[in-house]
């Protein structure tokens, strides 16, 4: 069976993903019939599943920060790039140990945005023997959209996936077979912390900034995708992911407890306010958190909470499956 890898370069991490193709999706969890405490049933069959799923072989993520200063300097600084080289090379051996024969690497909004990517890519060539594809905003939120959608037959549609990175948010609305619109903003995690976040805890203003810079880019995004006819909304990545282990109270970061679970509007609001009033050192004592997300979980739960009210959402689904996952799918069709 074919082996693919598939390498996600963000802004603030950078992940790996080598699987398989499965057509039995006897185990997978059931996209319909989602009980009242938001998580579902394993061991059901996905209705009208037809599509293959994958089979993790291996998952990782290093948390390299490779955009750190791009929205300032518009720069990847060499720091950054050594951080993502050093991940990088540990992932070539594990691509090599696994035995997958097709390998494809993106990046997304740091790179975009920098005038040096060509360094970036001169240093993956020489160590995955591919060249990373700087892909558009647009490219980033449909992959985004196959990965996270595969599993959602039996959920209202259409979807609404939003994928919050660290410089930017993909939207994208559509359906079980095709996307309607998508749209990437330059409002994400890192971008905004280092924007406006400088105190510890966060004054009112900072924070009132990171949403008034979500709303304008949520402006934006409305001119061509309407995301407020969404009827169920599909978060990824890990602003999401993080949120939603702390609104269910996790004693440990587990990706099976999170991955489809339903997060309240309500609840996602009082997560951000908490964490807003607590200190680095406060945030960091979380059981759920990593410790590369403690500086720009604020922000990034403040963009997710600006989300949801502009939606009218009531809450968000919380995927593990996202960009990575897409670009897996690439590799096998």
């Amino acid at each position: 069976m074919t082996r693919v890898a598939a390498v996600d370069c963000g802004t603030n991490s950078i992940r790996l993903l080598v699987a398989e193709a499965v057509s039995d999706a006897g185990t997978m969890p059931a996209a319909a019939g989602q009980p009242a405490d938001g998580h579902l049933a394993a061991g059901q069959p996905l209705v009208g599943r037809t599509a293959p799923l994958l089979r993790d072989l291996t998952r990782r993520m290093e948390i390299v920060r490779l955009g750190a200063g791009v929205d300032r300097t518009g720069e990847l600084a060499p720091d950054a790039l050594e951080r993502t080289f050093a991940a990088l090379r540990d992932y070539a051996k594990e691509i090599d140990r696994l035995g997958a024969v097709k390998v494809r690497m993106v990046a997304t909004s740091a790179t975009r945005d920098a005038r040096n990517q060509d360094v970036l890519v001169a240093g993956v060539r020489s160590i995955l023997g591919v060249d990373p594809e700087v892909i558009t905003g647009e490219e980033e939120a449909a992959l985004s959209y196959a990965g996270a959608t595969r599993e959602l037959r039996g959920y209202p549609e259409p979807f609404l996936v939003a994928d919050i990175g660290g410089g930017s948010t993909e939207l994208v609305l559509g359906d079980a077979e095709n996307v309607h619109a998508a749209r990437s903003v330059n409002v994400g995690c890192v971008r905004l912390a280092e924007r406006h976040l400088h105190d510890d805890p966060p004054t009112a203003a900072q924070l009132a900034s990171v949403a008034a810079d979500a709303h304008a880019a949520f402006d934006l995004a409305e001119r061509t995708v309407p995301i407020r006819s969404a009827a169920t909304l599909v978060g990824v990545a890990g602003t999401v992911t993080t949120v939603a282990a702390l609104a269910a109270d996790l004693p440990g970061y587990d990706p099976g407890r999170i991955h489809l679970s339903a997060t309240a509007a309500a609840d996602v609001a009082a997560v951000a306010g908490r964490l807003a009033a607590m200190s680095h050192a406060q945030r960091a004592a979380l059981p759920v958190m990593h410790p590369g997300r403690v500086d720009v979980i604020v922000a990034g739960a403040l963009v997710l909470r600006t989300l949801i009210e502009r939606v009218g959402a009531a809450g968000v689904i919380a995927s593990e499956h996202d960009i990575l996952d897409g670009i897996a799918f690439s590799l096998l069709g």
